[in-house]
């Protein structure tokens, strides 16, 4: 990393359209800031708070932001190529819509989480807290949802195929109508007490 910032204040910042390459952020502070159209490459940061800041239009390429806090933060309209979100929290944000591609969400907290028809294929999801998320008709193909919290997550209509659910989730989440491959089909019904022959 070419520039290292602990324990920084940027919040009320305004910082719409930076571009930052290489920085690494410990525990900062981007509470309220505007940072519309940020540009992030090979970034870092790490436990920092981005409640309430407004990253929608943001683009990010191959940066982590792990165990960050995104609390009423606008990401409409942001691009997720490569990045790792491992064990950050996101609570009553604007997420639509948003492109995800390639990214590491496991142990991260998406609680309510309001992503009908979002495409989130192959990512990976694992352990994450998807309690209550809104995932109707969400592409989840080839997925990693191994050990995630699904208690009444609607998958209405979502798009299954190829995508690893373990049984505590197959039964938790409401999946009427998903779109499933043959092994998921007998996964549901197996963690739901049928006895396929």
């Amino acid at each position: 990393m070419d520039e290292s910032e602990v324990d920084e204040d940027y919040r009320d910042a305004v910082l719409p359209g930076a571009r930052w390459e290489k920085r690494m952020f410990v525990r900062c502070d981007f509470t309220d800031a505007d940072l519309r159209g940020l540009v992030t490459r090979g970034c870092t940061f790490d436990s920092c708070d981005f409640s309430r800041a407004d990253l929608g239009e943001s683009r990010h390429t191959s940066s982590a932001f792990r165990s960050c806090t995104f609390n009423r933060t606008v990401l409409g309209r942001s691009e997720w190529s490569g990045c790792s979100l491992l064990g950050s929290s996101f609570l009553d944000c604007a997420l639509r819509p948003i492109t995800v591609r390639d990214c590491d969400l496991s142990l991260a907290s998406l609680g309510g989480a309001k992503l009908k028809g979002t495409n989130l294929s192959g990512l990976r999801l694992r352990e994450a807290n998807l309690t209550d998320a809104d995932l109707r008709e969400t592409d989840l193909r080839d997925a990693d949802l191994t050990g995630a919290r699904l208690l009444d997550a609607q998958l209405v209509g979502a798009d299954l195929r190829g995508a690893r659910i373990d049984a505590d989730g197959l039964r938790q989440a409401r999946l009427t109508g998903a779109h499933v491959d043959l092994d998921t089909a007998v996964a549901y019904a197996a963690a739901n007490g049928l006895v396929v022959h």
